[in-house]
Order: C-alpha cells, then sequence, then structure tokens
C-alpha cells in the first residue's frame, strides 16, 4: 500500500468526524482496531485502550453532549511505511456551554485500507475540565 493511501485513509477517518458521520469514521477502523487515549482513567475515563465497539460508543455519547459536532481540522501529516502521523485540532460547543477546543498528536497503523492502531495524545486538563468536571 503506497504511503498516499495510507495518508488519505487516516484523513477520511477526520473528515468523516468533521461531516459527523459516525459510521462512516468507524468504517475507517479495522474490527480488530486497538484505539488508545493517553491519561489516567481514573481522572479521565475515556483513557486507555479501546477496541471498536468502545468507540462507537465513546462517539455518540460525545456527539449527544455537543450542540452540532465537532470540526476536526488537519493540520499536518506526515508518513513513513504503514505509520501515518497527524496534528489535528477540535472545536465543538457543548450543550452545557462549554467549549472543546483541543490539539492533538495522532498516530496512526493502516494496513488493508483499514486503521489497525490509533495512538491519540492531546490536552488532558482541557479534557478533564471540558467533559467530566463538575459545573460551578
Amino acid at each position: 500500500m503506497s504511503i498516499e493511501r495510507n495518508k488519505q485513509i487516516a484523513r477520511s477517518f477526520f473528515e468523516r468526524l468533521h461531516a459527523r458521520d459516525i459510521p462512516g469514521a468507524l468504517d475507517t477502523l479495522s474490527d480488530e482496531v486497538s484505539y488508545w487515549i493517553v491519561g489516567r482513567r481514573e481522572a479521565i475515563p475515556s483513557s486507555g485502550t479501546h477496541n471498536k465497539q468502545a468507540m462507537a460508543r465513546m462517539f455518540g455519547a460525545m456527539m449527544a453532549r455537543l450542540e452540532n459536532g465537532m470540526d476536526m481540522t488537519i493540520k499536518n501529516a506526515i508518513a513513513e511505511g504503514d505509520q501515518v502521523s497527524l496534528e489535528v485540532e477540535s472545536y465543538g460547543r457543548l450543550k452545557n456551554g462549554r467549549v472543546y477546543n483541543n490539539q492533538y498528536h495522532m498516530l496512526m497503523r493502516v494496513r488493508d485500507d483499514r486503521i489497525v492502531e490509533v495512538k491519540e495524545y492531546l490536552d488532558t486538563q482541557h479534557v478533564y475540565q471540558t467533559w467530566y468536571a463538575e459545573q460551578p
């Protein structure tokens, strides 16, 4: 598989999230995907390693709490072999009035036209304050 094809598959994941197409985004993931999110589970329940079904639930729960979905902007993408590295920014307004605007580094591994591994690095303090901290 070509490096450019791998980059397009990784970009497609975020393009579909941006378009609020959760089933389409999930379709870019392998059924055996390992999706890891940085953080300590005791503070941020979304942290840790997840399978495709868990990610489907997580994306659904996120979208239910957002006013109009989440914009995902790819700032940069580089690739080598089966790995794609992306810099991404998200923006979404929650129904409770909070704004989620995070910066990410995503490391993805692509095999057979599907994403088989994701490592997601982001501002964990912002995740906690936006999604999990109690309202004042």
